[in-house]
């Protein structure tokens, strides 16, 4: 029998102080009934389902209320997907209780009762997610309510997570017999220097304490005995564990790369924010993926240690891992070699499970903060209806039996290549080469185009950067032999003429964004590669007062303009898998010849500096923008896309913005009419890019502090390096003719 696909919401319902976060509302998930639809697609067999305690009674001695929950199951048995119910996933349940309530495991078998009598159906269940690290989020460390951190708090909500879990089976298996528990844990492993090989062991064996205690593992002989006594814990309750005959029917393994920790005695190597220590030795607590030389084991090292541990039936319960798609689809198509390569080792590995399907909010700051981050997965909510990834399209293969054939896949993940290690290495460096099929980049001396070469790097993607001697985009011989030489999956074209007001007299800018783009697209389309073209908000006429979207009519004031929209239909209509990317108004980190640099470099140097008032733009931020077109280009993405920074402002708004951002002189900063800026080019004086396809980039006041966290004032150009007029353009430097 081959594994099965599993899959779930991101369904995490936690408490910081007296604020519930909710995952289920923050994806909208929570309001999609034909999510479900989306996820049966894919060939899954059973769906964790989130029927979670929070959110079903909101009163304690009120009703439980069914209404969400009622349409979605019956959806799912029309759908044939079976579901996995699970009733606490990183909370501490509702208002009235919390983790270390000694009525908590009570409570909790109470509502798992109620739940089994409502859905009597239902064979499978998690009472409690990941027991173990939410005791050590709320009990430990502190982050999550009630917001302790010592070892009795720990203990105490971890056997009350435990016990209500034993209860929970209890109640459920009164109503329906064979019902059945898949219990999930983070079963992060921690490595360390040899001094501190003592600690290791004690964190490596706490790791295994929720799936020991419900499999009666945890007698007076076990290694944390004297450490739960010690804190707090009773004999007779640990006994309970014993008597209970509660093991897991199968055990839930989740692992990630931020849960695999190392241990360092050289704190001299690390910033003191990492440095901490347990009363008798400091120490560097870190990621073991930036400080060990030696490749993690992750999934398939996690689940055979659990096959030997227990001998029970095991599945991988959550693969996510938010980061840039390609490594998303690295990290699954891994997780399910590794899944595989385990069964076939003799382990009963029944299942892997595409987690938080409709991506996750906040976990960049461990869900304590309520900030929007948004990292998406196999949908993206940004769109409405969420827009399929790259990663959907995976794992709908894996779960119809068909071989994943993504180009991307061949390379190995940013967790096996050297550039992981973010310290100085403990142990020999292992690493694995950059490998597959390479993008093509055009526009080497460009902005842009040197921007995607420095991200492709970081992201794992081989790639070729090209100067116009070796692939003239206007030139059907040169692109011919240029494809046939690299072999490319995809071409980017950054390449192009930028100068908006010579275009109006100057013929290369028709051949440059005009004929090249069309031979580009006509080698590209018959050779089945894709293809990313970059096109303008100059566009458009300015006519509107609200952003313009993929759909508004295109119609061009200028020359520049009129050779960007013929590139669109060109592609359009010959190439109708390529990807147009319309931008606007460059700034960024890695060149200093845009409008933000210039700007602020006169502000610090207390010289008065004129924008235009009456036009406006929308301000992009050349890392967010690259980032944004390859994952688009990863999904498959055609047509055209408006990617710019959410957020529109004058240029004389935007130097304001930069300069107050900056804590320079606002007051330096003039503005003036466009026209008195000798822009021979006519301007839409309105400009602004909104999208309807989805809105994917941060916001305009996000990205600029990022780039003034990445770029010092040191390393503002000099005083007139580049004239005024020329800034005050639409700045399109994406790349510039070789």
């Amino acid at each position: 029998m081959a594994i099965e696909l599993w899959a779930g919401p991101e369904c995490t319902v936690n408490r910081v102080g007296d604020r519930f976060h909710d995952q289920l509302r923050a994806s909208g998930f929570a309001e999609r009934l034909d999510d479900l639809d989306r996820l049966a697609a894919l060939g899954i067999r059973r769906m964790r389902f989130p029927l979670v305690w929070e959110r079903t009674q909101a009163q304690r001695d009120g009703p439980y209320d069914w209404d969400w929950s009622d349409p979605r199951l019956a959806r799912l048995r029309e759908l044939g997907v079976a579901p996995i119910a699970g009733l606490l996933h990183h909370g501490s349940g509702p208002m009235w209780t919390s983790l270390v309530d000694p009525a908590f495991p009570e409570l909790l078998a109470e509502f798992a009762a109620a739940a089994a009598r409502r859905y009597p159906d239902i064979d499978a269940w998690t009472p409690v997610n990941e027991p173990l690290t939410t005791a050590r989020f709320s009990g430990l460390y502190g982050h999550w309510y009630p917001h302790r951190a010592d070892d009795v708090s720990f203990v105490r909500a971890l056997l009350n997570q435990m016990r209500g879990t034993v209860l929970a089976m209890r109640a459920i298996r009164k109503v329906n017999p064979r019902a059945t528990l898949v219990q999930t844990e983070d079963l992060g492993c921690v490595t360390s220097s040899p001094s501190l090989q003592y600690q290791a062991d004690f964190e490596n064996l706490r790791r295994w304490l929720s799936f020991d205690l419900l499999a009666g593992r945890v007698t007076p002989d076990h290694g944390l005995w004297g450490y739960l006594r010690g804190s707090g814990a009773t004999e007779e309750e640990l006994r309970f564990f014993l008597e209970a005959d509660c093991p897991p029917d199968i055990v839930g393994i989740n692992s990630y790369l931020t849960s695999e920790r190392h241990l360092d005695d050289r704190i001299d190597l690390y910033p003191p924010e990492l440095v901490g220590g347990n009363g008798r030795q400091r120490y560097a607590d870190v990621e073991t993926v930036r400080v060990r030389g030696a490749l993690l084991g992750s999934f398939e090292a996690r689940l055979a240690e659990a096959g030997e541990r227990y001998g029970l039936p095991l599945a991988i319960t959550e693969v996510h891992l938010g980061c840039s798609r390609e490594e998303q689809m690295r990290w699954l198509h891994q997780a399910w070699q590794a899944a595989n390569r385990v069964r076939a080792a003799g382990h009963d590995v029944r299942a892997l499970t595409c987690w938080a399907a409709f991506g996750s909010f906040d976990w960049d700051s461990l869900v304590t903060r309520a900030q929007g981050h948004y990292e998406p997965a196999l949908w993206d909510v940004r769109s409405t209806p969420p827009r399929p990834t790259a990663l959907a399209r995976l794992a709908s293969q894996l779960g119809h039996g068909e071989a994943p054939d993504h180009p991307v896949l061949d390379a190995p993940g940013w967790w096996q290549r050297e550039s992981r290690l973010r310290y100085r290495a403990h142990g020999h460096v292992h690493a694995l080469p950059l490998r597959g099929r390479p993008l093509l980049i055009t526009g080497a001396t460009g902005t842009l185009g040197r921007a995607f070469a420095r991200m492709c790097e970081l992201r794992g993607l081989p790639f070729h950067l090209l100067r116009r001697t070796e692939l003239d985009v206007a030139e059907p011989a040169s692109v011919r032999a240029a494809l046939e030489r690299w072999q490319p999956w995809a071409v980017i074209n950054t390449a192009g003429y930028v100068r908006v007001d010579d275009a109006e007299q100057d013929a290369r800018c028709w051949r440059e964004n005009a004929v090249g783009p069309a031979a580009l697209a006509r080698a590209c389309a018959a050779d089945g590669i894709r293809l990313v073209n970059f096109s303008s908000d100059l566009v458009f006429d300015g006519r509107k007062s609200s952003p313009y979207v993929e759909s508004d009519e295109a119609r061009p004031l200028n020359a520049y303009g009129r050779a960007k929209r013929e590139a669109e239909i060109h592609l359009l209509q010959h190439a109708p898998d390529a990807l147009t990317i319309r931008t606007a108004a460059f700034f960024g980190p890695w060149d200093e010849h845009n409008f933000v640099t210039h700007a602020l470099a006169a502000l610090r140097r207390n010289q008065p500096w004129q924008a235009a008032n009456d036009q406006w733009v929308s301000p992009t931020y050349v890392p967010d923008l690259v980032q944004a077109t390859l994952d688009l280009l990863v999904d498959g993405e055609s047509g055209i896309w408006h990617l710019a920074n959410r957020g529109a402002a004058t240029w004389c708004e935007l130097a304001a913005m930069a300069a107050d951002r900056a804590g320079l002189d606002t007051g330096l900063v003039q503005g003036v009419p466009g026209a008195s800026l000798g822009q021979p080019a006519a301007r839409p004086r309105y400009s602004v890019l909104g999208s309807e396809r989805g809105l994917v980039m941060p916001s305009l006041e996000e990205a600029l502090d990022r780039y003034l966290a990445e770029v010092p004032p040191s390393a503002c150009p000099p005083q007139a390096a580049v004239a005024p007029e020329v800034l005050h353009e639409t700045l399109e430097a994406a790349s510039a003719l070789p």
